[in-house]
């Protein structure tokens, strides 16, 4: 079925917390504590800007997902609200 040139998995050995200032905070404060997680290196991929372009683009990404679903929403609601549940405020032109 095609599919170009195969996969290459990168090595696990590549990925390294030095640099990442968020995650060697996090190894410091487990370290105070006596700890250590050595599955770290496995949120190294979150914080490299050439995978996907650093963490604002990635807010914007998660921003343009769920503002369209969050404005269909509103759009619903207010529909419901004036349309099904009118509401009678006993001012009908008589005073």
């Amino acid at each position: 079925m095609g599919g170009g040139e195969k996969f290459q998995v990168p090595d696990w050995r590549s990925y390294k917390i030095d640099g990442i200032p968020e995650l060697e905070q996090t190894q410091r404060m487990l370290a105070s504590r006596g700890l250590k997680d050595p599955w770290l290196r496995n949120e190294v991929w979150r914080y490299q800007k050439q995978n996907y372009g650093g963490q604002w683009r990635n807010a914007g990404i998660s921003l343009g997902r769920g503002l369209k679903w969050a404005v269909a929403a509103v759009a619903i609601t207010i529909a419901v609200e004036k349309f099904v549940f009118k509401k009678d405020d006993g001012h009908g032109g008589h005073h």
